[in-house]
């Protein structure tokens, strides 16, 4: 009876140990691990602070700009590209926007308020124009992703200056505010946002044709252009979504603090970036989900708060990030070999 017990307690222990090996395998629960691993941290560390529901109310709304930003950078990466433009184009759209948008003569494009129903579209579409010209120059021309982004992310910070000639542009519309700090069902509008943006992102990617194409021209353009995939059409498409979401990003920040500045969205492409890599996405395209990038979104987003509560400046925060996604590409390196 005893020996019974013995083998029914060592089948147990070893059950549990297969699902703990099966867990540990899905990427996404270990990153479900990791995020809960920082918030009980950063909680203990701040006595607390941290993880009031104000503040993760805070840390939810800061990531759901970063976190739309992402989603069209994953989208990008998952193709072998890659798009550093992501800031500037958000601060260009936004800039822009919020010229035409306020209520200061001094600083109005227009000469006159415009309604943010029409201009926020204007500002969508003008960043889906970013994307196309990011996509034309890589997919029809050839110029490597990272030499083009990179000019475009000078050029829309250029024009950002020239637009709003360094001066903070507020004296925004009221109706504005509810894009960035409204509710819907108790629920913040840029949470929603986030939310829905990565649905229709996770289904694109992974219940269609086109996202289907995404992976097989990031994992061998080659062998899809063999198959019979528009390598060049996906390569377009690719920037042009992550333009889109960049402005997206650009809409919710302006909406949120209710006006625009040459300081605001600094950093958005490596914190857009930082997300997909540490979300398991492979720089090197091809593979990855977009649940991952929306889990690492809200990772940075757990460790700037915290490190903002605990006193640490930009700098350290700049290199804790950097540290963040030498370690991913790392990691990802390492299981390519494997």
């Amino acid at each position: 009876m005893a020996d019974e017990e013995i083998a029914v307690k060592e089948a147990r222990v070893s059950n549990l140990r297969d699902a703990a090996r099966r867990v540990l395998r899905q990427e996404n629960a270990v990153l479900i691990i990791v995020l809960g691993a920082l918030i009980g941290g950063m909680g203990g560390v701040t006595k607390g602070l941290t993880i009031a529901p104000s503040n993760m109310m805070n840390v939810l709304l800061q990531s759901s700009i970063r976190g739309v930003a992402a989603v069209g950078q994953a989208f990008v990466i998952l193709s072998a590209g890659i798009d550093v433009s992501v800031g500037g184009v958000a601060l260009m759209c936004s800039v822009l926007g919020a010229s035409m948008m306020t209520k200061a003569p001094w600083l109005s494009t227009v000469g006159y308020p415009m309604s943010p129903y029409l201009i926020i579209p204007v500002m969508l579409l003008v960043g889906t124009g970013w994307g196309v010209i990011n996509g034309s120059l890589v997919a029809r021309i050839g110029v490597p992703a990272l030499i083009v982004t990179l000019g475009i992310w000078e050029v829309t910070k250029g024009v950002s200056f020239m637009i709003c000639r360094g001066a903070s542009v507020g004296e925004q519309p009221l109706n504005l505010a509810f894009f960035g700090s409204g509710h819907i069902a108790g629920v913040p509008t840029p949470v929603i946002t986030f939310v829905v943006v990565g649905v229709i992102g996770y289904f694109v990617l992974h219940y269609t044709v086109f996202g289907r194409s995404v992976y097989a021209v990031g994992g061998n353009p080659a062998s899809a252009w063999l198959s019979g995939i528009n390598v060049k059409r996906i390569q377009f498409m690719v920037f042009v979504i992550s333009g889109f979401l960049a402005a997206l990003a650009g809409v919710i920040m302006t909406a949120r603090i209710m006006s625009a500045s040459m300081v605001m969205l600094s950093g958005l492409e490596i914190d857009s970036i930082a997300a997909v890599t540490i979300g398991g996405v492979s720089l090197a395209g091809g593979r990855g989900t977009l649940i991952g990038p929306v889990i690492g979104s809200l990772i940075i987003g757990v460790i700037n708060n915290g490190m903002s509560v605990l006193g640490a400046g930009p700098s350290v925060q700049g290199i804790v990030k950097g540290v963040i996604i030498i370690g991913a590409v790392t990691a990802d390196c390492i299981r390519r070999r494997r």
